[in-house]
């Protein structure tokens, strides 16, 4: 065993389990025990500062400084009291990660003397050096200032040392620079729309709160293989790679008992998770080999985000310790399940109720109908920037394959739902309501409860589903931060609901009753949006076609999904509800350009490279050994039986030759079409270049590529393959 692939394997075969010490306290006691949380503040702050930091975390209202220094100086001693010697701005920058820069309490104060020193303003505000993050133009590289402030309502946690405060990222000039202040924004926007519309039947409601409970897919590879696979370590894909014969087809890796080593990975990164707050509660095997996913409980949608965020950097330091490495690319292996993140979103009162959840009355059937027919039809005015919301180079891969919902945006809502919304459609009358008509309306949506018990099935075709009291999005990418996706999601609710708001209010002044002009309305909107229902099957042909009649978009590539951002409509949407200003949301297109041209030059910069200095190598030193034999075999026998014997090597070695050629040529001809397209200096442009010019010759030089890997002698092949990949632990 010469070759990287090799010593590798070797590495895997050799290793001995080496499983984390495990604590034996009970989940319960450790959970939230390095979070700042409200227990916590309430012991270490005096009563008035603790009433202002409660008013300032459910109102938003801003905190005085007093009331900063003093947070600030509990947070400290709680923090010190557990060993912590740094703190940081904790952020969310437009790389899709988090960044930190750590500071030390530490502060020299004489000759000999030091104090531990944080008070008010560095807690509310710092001004990192962050002028290499993407801006999408908003300032100069020269022009470093950009500022973080704290976010009072995501708990403070401690990260090793670290005291670790969740922070915005904004310019000198006001613009967002990071995805958590618009998600603050879209989220109090529709907590305004929907308390409004919650009065109709609840006086009683003064917030709504948007939930969110993200279900995270992964993969996991032994570390030994991934640092043996460029293409992994690089772009968190396998470019190259034959099918293994035993895949996913058995359907025996769903849901099937955990392999103890990554159980073990499990339990760790559980823990760590749970000390920290994030109330994970589920695990299970995926159906791909090697994948699997986790989930918590549903939290509000701007916490539950970053603890998402969190996670995710505790699953890969974690991984490293149980010899792992973590993949979150959306399609890493091709062949087989791609990775989600599927987003279950909810509106919840300050009053305990989830709007989405059927009563046990006509009345709060009808507030239960309202949303949900608000959000069908917000989704349904708005489909193009809930597509544009989840476009990823990665997505691209997963979108439409293998399980995973296709790229048209559709909802589901099953069979019986849809029944009760075709009945209210027909039997709302254009004029006055009659009594009877009143009565037959309420005993029909008084109904209900019952009628869902049974019917809170999914459809994992459809990338937007309704599964008994929650809407499922679940196009999202499992590399993506939630945010993009709530960001949208909320601030169309919001409009959607003003919208409505605005209607039933002129319904009423015209003399109808509330309840008329909610039916009415609801009416309306149903027919409205009833193209964007769909309950069959999303991966097949026949769904493009009726798709198609029915006018929905079937926008497949990332150029064209972000070019949607240039959309007027799109824009006075997050303009007019103060999410993005025109010039934010043109920066966010900008990136969104650079970051998809950037991850495709990696990709076919790498392929050139592995395909020229490890591939084309070994084939040739395959070819020549090749050629010995045949040579070999002349030198033995007569003429006519070398021909006979060697009939085989002459073959192959033809075969080999025919790929190795064309491997070659296809790898030219990306070359020449990625110099093209770098020669391009609209982002627009050079992005579709990319996408339909040089990412054609992905799949041809891969399909040449791995015709070769089932020629070349197994012992010589450089990279580690599937079967390896997805099967040795």
């Amino acid at each position: 065993m010469s070759n990287k692939r090799n010593k590798a394997l070797e590495t895997v075969l050799n290793r001995e389990a080496n499983f984390i010490q495990e604590s034996n306290e009970k989940i319960s006691d450790t959970f939230a025990r390095n979070v700042f949380h409200q227990d916590m503040m309430r012991e270490y702050l005096p009563s008035d500062a603790y009433k202002s930091m409660m008013e300032a975390i459910q109102t938003g209202k801003r905190l005085e400084r007093k009331m900063a220094d003093q947070v600030a100086s509990a947070m400290k001693d709680w923090a010190i009291s557990k060993g912590a010697t740094h703190y940081t701005h904790w952020f969310q920058p437009l790389t899709g990660s988090t960044a930190e820069k750590h500071d030390a309490f530490f502060k020299p104060i004489g000759p000999g003397r030091a104090i531990e020193r944080f008070d008010g303003e560095m807690l509310v505000q710092q001004e990192p050096d962050a002028s290499s993050f993407p801006n999408g133009g908003i300032r100069n590289t020269f022009e470093a200032r950009g500022y973080t402030a704290w976010d009072p309502s995501s708990p403070a946690f401690l990260i090793g040392k670290t005291l670790c405060i969740p922070t915005i990222f904004i310019s000198y000039t006001g613009e967002s620079l990071d995805f958590k202040m618009p998600l603050l924004k879209a989220l109090h926007a529709v907590d305004q729309a929907a308390v409004e519309v919650c009065q109709y039947f609840d006086k009683n409601v003064s917030k709504v709160i948007s939930t969110l409970g993200w279900e995270q897919e992964y993969f996991l590879v032994d570390r030994a293989l991934f640092n043996a696979r460029a293409d992994l370590m690089m772009t968190g894909r396998a470019l190259f790679g034959h099918a293994p014969a035993k895949g996913q087809q058995l359907e025996d890796h769903y849901f099937g008992t955990i392999p103890e080593r990554v159980s073990a990975f499990m339990r760790d990164f559980e823990r760590e998770s749970i000390i920290l707050g994030i109330p994970v509660t589920t695990r299970h095997n995926e159906v791909a080999p090697n994948q699997y996913e986790c989930a918590p409980i549903f939290e509000e949608c701007n916490l539950a985000n970053d603890h998402n965020l969190l996670l995710m950097d505790i699953m890969e330091k974690t991984a490293e310790k149980h010899h792992f490495k973590v993949l979150f690319h959306e399609k890493p292996f091709a062949g087989v399940n791609g990775s989600g993140k599927h987003n279950n979103w909810s509106l919840s009162t300050d009053t305990g109720v989830n709007l989405l959840a059927p009563g046990k009355n006509p009345k709060s059937n009808l507030q239960f109908l309202t949303f949900f027919v608000n959000t069908i039809k917000a989704i349904h005015d708005n489909s193009d920037v809930l597509r544009a919301c989840i476009a990823s180079a990665g997505n691209d891969h997963r979108l439409g394959a293998n399980e995973a919902p296709p790229a048209i945006i559709s909802v589901f809502i099953g069979s019986q739902l849809t029944q009760i919304l075709n009945d209210i459609e027909k039997n709302v009358s254009s004029g006055k309501m009659s009594p009877e008509e009143k009565t037959e309306l309420k005993l029909n949506i008084g109904k209900i409860p019952q009628i869902m018990l049974d019917n809170t099935d999914r459809n994992r075709t459809s990338p937007f589903a309704f599964t008994g009291n929650k809407f499922e999005f679940r196009a999202v990418g499992s590399s993506a931060n939630c945010a993009s996706a709530m960001i949208v999601l909320n601030t169309i609710i919001a409009k959607q609901l003003k919208e409505f708001k605005i209607q039933i209010d002129k319904r009423i002044d015209k003399g109808e009753s509330r309840d008329e002009a909610i039916f009415k309305e609801l009416q309306k909107m149903i027919k409205e949006s009833k193209k964007i229902r769909f309950e069959g099957n999303g991966y097949g042909e026949e769904w493009v076609i009726e798709a198609e009649k029915r006018g929905l978009n079937n926008i497949k590539s990332t150029p064209k999904a972000i070019e949607l951002w240039s959309n007027k409509k799109i824009k006075s949407i997050f303009s007019e509800l103060n999410i993005f200003s025109e010039r934010e949301l043109e920066a966010r297109q900008e990136i969104d350009f650079e970051n998809y041209i950037l991850k495709l030059q990696i990709e076919a910069r790498l392929m050139n490279d592995i395909v020229q200095s490890q591939i084309i190598p070994v084939v040739i030193q395959y070819q020549n050994e090749l050629i010995k034999n045949i040579e070999g075999l002349k030198r033995i026998f007569d003429e006519k039986q070398s021909n006979l014997m060697s009939k085989t090597s002459v073959e192959l070695l033809n075969e080999i030759s025919i790929h190795l050629n064309a491997l070659q040529n296809e790898c030219k001809n990306m070359l020449i079409a990625r110099k093209k397209a770098n020669d391009i200096e609209n982002l627009k442009e050079k992005a579709n270049s990319y996408c339909d010019e040089v990412k054609i010759y992905f799949d041809k030089i891969r399909y040449h590529a791995d015709k070769l890997e089932l020629l070349v002698d197994d012992e010589m092949w450089p990279l580690p393959k599937f079967k390896e990949l997805l099967y040795i632990r």
